[in-house]
């Protein structure tokens, strides 16, 4: 990057806007460090993580050229950013281009490839790696925005991934006020994103600490009315004789209904233990538990949010247990007469929580008494949005800032919607906004004279991230609404101490920031430095050598040449890898083995006379909804595999013209058993109607032993699949193993026997070249590609069928045994 900026009132640097950004010596001097490595940036909310991105972005687009790729969770975060890198660059607008769930898959594909930098939400880029619509070879800077989200299956993880494996000069921006909890969560985010270095500053720092304010934090405690205790404590009563219950069954000695998620998750590990022992108590258990759950959201409600909320939450529950796929545990809860009688307290309870009048009168302090402007109530519940904006609203000008999605009783708000309410909020329009969680990450909210949480939050990140809407221009004010004795106070102290842990990691972090490198996976950060591909699989060089040969075993659940128990089998039984690139014998080999229509090379492996695998890549294509699966994902990384996105009519994946694959996890398939849904016999007749070779993947362990299911009944659905629709049923264990073995039928399918993938099947009409080579590959079973060769030697159906065996001896391929069995076939006597 340039030289930093010394003095001067603005920032000066090619394709910055002159006279626009404040010259912030923190800002530059975070830049310079991340423009030189892949750099997590920490800095407080409100003191322009963005601006720093934005340096960076412009001095790799003016010294190294390329795109730019940023990436935001939420669509009005990108929204905003588009906004400003297009007021802060010299560039025209349209290069600047927004990709989000509401621009066109094709759109995307043609907008990207003349984009300069392209801001987007992370699961629409995934989409477009995994469906092959995007190439992130030339991104020079990618960020990642809120980049503590960079956990578990976050899209973040793997577009990290494609990105330093497939840029060719990549360069790697983390952006965060509070990237983890602790120390821990703080490098799994730097390995997640392939970071090196971290780069902080808080606001103790000299540079930052003139453009900071103090933002003191009050929490006013709440007493709970005595109705509202006495439908809390009718609906504890309910848990305790569940837990009871379940302290009879042997899982559990606990019986007091404060019992925390950590517990009920143990029970619920103790009771699949019992199911997968076929134990009906497991089956019981669950049952219970499942009602625990149910209870303890609406002591939730009833505590912390309001009795409206409550009331709310208990017309879902009937509703769900009057529906005719209702759960046992839906309706044995709403027919236990002691949560009726909560139903029937909170019914003819007139009141709100005093949660309300509070949040009335601190509203009523802050924009009357104290002349305030702009106050954000925060709360985790939309219904008590909701409920807030129609009571707050006949004081105050009040609107109500939600997702997108909607959910029973509720309208999510559009993006566009979003935006504008926003924008109103800026310019004054209105004085509260209420707000789920959608606002705590990123927003440029306007600084705002009190943050209102109506509840505390259980996490240091969301809560740093709502305390970040004030105390920007000016000192600003939090307060936190705690009702005693509830869930509240246990959420907020651990949020407090949270926060002190983080800071005081982020303090020890940046002391040492120079010794990162070290501390995380050396081999990992290598690879990502050296932009291998086997670093975006996590594969060695040798698993990377094996997959790109066709072969399956790559060590992630392979069944090549392993026995049940895992180790080498003595008996030189094969492997899937032995089968991977054999030919397929109806259609490329004679009855006696004799000929081949592919040559062979040195090494016997079968080559396709006409597929080269390095220019033609195998194609599987993929069902857009079987992204909730990490299959495609692992697939679009693997050498020699072109992945596409498709919105299937029929099946999961496509493989070629004749093979389509259904999966089903275990879970699904015995779902179809006991609750009467016949929609995956319905799905596998289409596949045989349609395709040639349908396959039925079963996914998962213990199929016989995870649900209370007799076996007879499970082997008579799989007879059923495999003699009534025709289907090969297979199985493997988990998600790599169906990866693997979806690699190696499509690399049969395409390379072996050099088929076409079709999405419409081969069952649909053909057109007249298909049909031909249709009818000639059916003679004697010699195969698509013989049928071809055949039909451009002779020109036609009919000359092939006349030919002699001279003629058929001249064409290349045709031996002996072929042509002879061609003339049988054709000019032999029928003899049924």
């Amino acid at each position: 990057m340039a030289t930093t900026d010394a003095g001067g009132e603005y920032v000066e640097r090619p394709l910055v806007t002159p006279e626009f950004l404040e010259n912030r010596r923190y800002q530059t001097d975070l830049a310079e460090t991340a423009s030189a490595g892949h750099t997590l940036v920490c800095l407080p909310t409100g003191l322009g993580k963005t601006t720093v991105s934005l340096l960076v972005t412009a001095e790799r687009l003016n010294a190294v050229g390329g795109k730019a790729l940023m990436l935001a969770p939420t669509k009005p975060l990108v929204q905003q950013h588009a906004e400003f890198y297009r007021e802060a660059l010299e560039l025209d607008d349209g290069d600047v281009v927004v990709f989000t769930g509401e621009v066109r898959p094709d759109d995307r594909a043609a907008l990207w490839e003349d984009a300069r930098i392209v801001i987007a939400t992370p699961q629409v880029v995934e989409n477009d790696l995994v469906g092959n619509r995007i190439s992130l070879a030339d991104v020079t800077h990618c960020t990642f925005d809120e980049c503590h989200r960079a956990t578990g299956d976050y899209a973040y993880n793997y577009i990290a991934d494609r990105y330093h494996a497939d840029a060719e000069n990549p360069l790697v921006t983390g952006m965060s006020a509070s990237p983890g909890d602790d120390e821990e969560a703080i490098l799994e985010v730097c390995e997640n994103l392939g970071l090196a270095e971290v780069a902080v500053m808080t606001e103790d720092d000299a540079d930052v600490a003139e453009y900071t304010h103090d933002t003191s934090v009050d929490w006013n405690r709440i007493e709970l009315p005595e109705v509202v205790v006495e439908i809390r404590d009718a609906i504890n009563e309910v848990i305790k004789d569940r837990l009871s219950q379940l302290k009879e069954l042997g899982v559990t000695n606990k019986s007091s209904a404060d019992i925390s998620e950590r517990e009920i998750q143990q029970i619920q590990g103790q009771l699949r233990d019992l199911m997968n022992n076929d134990q009906s108590e497991g089956y019981q258990g669950m049952s219970l538990l499942a009602e625990i759950r149910k209870l303890r959201t609406a002591v939730t409600y009833v505590e912390t949010q309001s009795v409206e909320s409550l009331r709310r939450y208990f017309e879902r529950l009937k509703e769900a247990a009057r529906s005719s796929g209702a759960s046992k545990a839906d309706q044995r809860l709403v027919s236990e007469p002691k949560v009726r009688e909560a139903m029937r307290k909170a019914e003819s309870y007139d009141d709100l929580h005093p949660k309300f009048r509070q949040t009335r009168m601190l509203l009523a302090e802050t924009l009357g008494i104290e002349n305030g402007e702009r106050v954000i109530v925060f709360t985790e519940s939309r219904d008590t949005a909701e409920t807030l904006v129609d009571f707050l609203s006949d004081h105050f000008t009040t609107q109500k800032f939600v997702g997108q999605s909607d959910t029973d009783g509720s309208e999510g708000m559009t993006q566009i919607q979003q935006q504008e309410t926003l924008d109103r909020f800026r310019n004054g329009e209105f004085e509260v906004l209420v707000s789920t969680s959608v606002a705590e990450e990123g927003l440029d909210v306007p600084e705002v004279d009190l943050v209102l949480f109506y509840e505390p939050v259980p996490t240091a990140i969301r809560a740093i991230q709502r305390k970040g809407r004030t105390g920007r221009q000016a000192e600003g004010r939090v307060v936190v609404l705690l009702a005693e004795d509830t869930r509240d106070e246990a959420y907020f102290w651990k949020a407090r101490n949270d926060q002190k842990r983080m800071k005081r990691e982020l303090n020890e972090l940046k002391s040492v920031a120079g010794e990162l490198e070290a501390r995380l996976d050396q081999t990992d950060l290598d690879e990502y430095e050296d932009g291998e591909g086997a670093a975006s699989t996590g594969t060695n060089e040798a698993e990377t050598a094996t997959r790109q040969s066709g072969s399956t075993g790559n060590g992630r659940g392979s069944t090549a040449n392993k026995s049940a128990d895992g180790n080498d089998d003595g008996d030189g039984q094969a492997g899937l890898d032995a089968f991977a690139a054999e030919s397929s014998a109806p259609d490329d080999q004679g009855a006696d083995g004799e000929e081949q229509d592919e040559a062979t090379d040195d090494e016997g492996t079968v080559a396709s006379a006409g597929r080269d695998a390095e220019d033609d890549p195998v194609e599987i294509v993929a069902d857009q909804r079987e992204l909730d699966s990490n299959i495609a994902r692992d697939l679009s990384t693997r050498d020699g595999i072109e992945t596409r996105l498709e919105t299937l009519a029929i099946g999961d994946y496509v493989l070629s013209d004749r093979v389509v694959v259904e999966r089903k996890t275990v879970a699904d398939f015995m779902d179809t058993l006991t609750g009467g849904d016949r929609s995956m016999f319905e799905q596998v007749g289409d596949a045989t109607r349609n395709y040639g070779r349908p396959v039925v993947v079963i996914e998962g362990e213990d199929l016989f032993g995870a649900r209370n299911v007799h076996h007879k009944a499970i082997q008579g659905a799989l007879a059923s699949l495999a003699v009534d629709f025709g289907a090969s049923v297979l199985r493997t264990s988990d998600e790599d193993e169906t990866a693997d073995l979806l690699e190696v039928i499509a690399g049969r399918e395409q390379e072996v026997a050099d088929r076409e993938v079709s999405v419409h099947g081969e069952k649909q009409s053909k057109t007249l070249p298909e049909q031909q080579e249709y009818v000639v590959a059916s003679i004697a079973e010699v195969g698509p590609v013989t049928a071809r060769t055949l039909l451009e030697a002779f020109g036609s159906v009919e000359a092939v069928m006349t030919a002699d065996k001279e003629n058929l001896l001249e064409v290349s391929g045709i031996g002996d045994v072929t042509a002879e069995r061609i003339r049988e076939v054709i000019a032999s006597d029928y003899d049924p």
